[in-house]
Formats: C-alpha cells, sequence, structure tokens
C-alpha cells in the first residue's frame, strides 16, 4: 500500500534503531517504513479485552488443551 510520505529528522534510541534495522532486514522494507508501519500500528484503536467478575478473560492458543480440575490441583500442589 502506497502512502505519501515526509522527509524529517527524528532522535530515537539507539537500541529502538537497531532493532528496526533488523525488523527492516527481516521484512526486506526500509527502516523508515518499519518505524511507520510500527508506529501506525500502535496509534490503532485496540479491542477492550473480554472481562468477567472483573477479569480480564486470555484467549486460548490454537489446539490448546482445556485445563481439567485435576490439572490445576496438581499445578497448585507443586508450589
Amino acid at each position: 500500500m502506497m502512502r505519501d510520505a515526509m522527509r524529517t529528522t527524528l532522535d530515537l534510541d539507539d537500541n529502538l534503531v537497531q532493532i528496526a534495522r533488523e525488523l527492516a532486514q527481516q521484512r526486506r522494507m526500509t527502516i523508515g517504513r518499519v518505524i511507520s508501519d510500527l508506529a501506525l500500528e500502535s496509534l490503532e484503536p485496540k479491542a477492550a479485552p473480554r472481562m468477567r467478575n472483573g477479569v480480564p478473560l486470555l484467549s486460548p492458543r490454537p489446539g490448546a488443551r482445556k485445563p481439567t480440575l485435576k490439572l490445576i490441583n496438581e499445578l497448585r500442589d507443586e508450589s
């Protein structure tokens, strides 16, 4: 997708530049495009987490087994 671009100067942390440079190389993109994409992504509104009784619900990983009461008790007793 082609976007309008503007050249500008920014002061960025060295570690951020290094990470962006590595991502750019992996993705075969320019470092400017990587930083722009990440900035735009971070500004997109995020959906509020689903809640139950005031506790956020986590989404299960694909293919993950449902925990059983037996497993929960075993894990609790290990600690």
